[in-house]
């Protein structure tokens, strides 16, 4: 069963979302402390940075075994030419 927690920074309520002993924050909700009237567009220029490419990867060599690694080499390609 999931739990959720809300905490506020500047007046922003962030959600944290608990499963088993594992926290999840909400993007969305850090999106809107960023620009409240381009949500899509601030996740989608996180995601899209060869850092946060790179980040993912890792995390999914770590854990992930049936991680596709040359389907992410494709990808991270894309993002950082």
């Amino acid at each position: 069963m999931s739990k959720s927690q809300k905490m506020s920074v500047d007046n922003f309520e962030i959600v944290i979302l608990t499963q088993k002993q594992d926290d999840y924050i909400s993007l969305t909700d850090m999106a809107k402390f960023k620009n409240a009237e381009s949500i899509g567009l601030v996740i989608s220029h996180w995601l899209s940075t060869r850092y946060t490419v790179e980040f993912v990867g890792l995390w999914e060599r770590l854990n992930n075994p049936l991680f596709n690694i040359a389907e992410f080499s494709n990808i991270k390609n894309e993002i950082t030419s």
